[in-house]
């Protein structure tokens, strides 16, 4: 997740990082917030990608849920950025947000923002995505999304 391509790179991500502090959404719905542990890291001493994927797509999946009636997969990964790395320690907040729903699928902008550990109250934007899910009948089958909030 974290390239160093030079020898000051670290030192500038830190400062950068203070510089973006920004506010958290007010248009969209906290879904999800979690902190990441020593058994989620890389190689490098990051939260793996994978793992931030992973915690995307259950909090993503927590609005279209409302509206799906019913059981519903994950069919694209339309979007995923990370802006910065995530670290142990980090306190996670997921906001979700509807941008599409269709016939039969549904697609959510996810932002993921980090509240460093011993910086509370500071926020950093550090991936957004965007994702589509697809009700499904008990056969795995697409179905119509129903009309109505749930």
């Amino acid at each position: 997740m974290s390239e160093n391509p030079s020898p000051n790179a670290s030192s500038n991500t830190v400062a950068r990082e203070r510089a973006t502090g920004v506010q958290l959404p007010t248009d969209q719905e906290l879904v999800l917030k979690v902190i990441p542990m020593p058994g989620d890291c890389n190689a490098n001493g990051d939260i793996f990608g994978g793992w931030v994927m992973a915690q995307v797509d259950l909090a993503g999946a927590v609005v279209p849920a409302r509206y799906a009636g019913g059981r519903m997969a994950t069919v694209a990964v339309n979007q995923f950025v990370f802006k910065h790395p995530v670290r142990v320690g980090d306190i996670l907040s997921f906001f979700a947000k509807l941008t599409r729903i269709g016939r039969t699928s549904i697609t959510v902008k996810i932002e993921v923002f980090a509240e460093r550990f011993g910086s509370q109250a500071e926020y950093t934007k550090v991936t957004e995505a965007s994702l589509t899910y697809v009700a499904i009948d008990d056969n795995g089958h697409p179905r119509e999304v129903p009309n109505k909030l749930i």
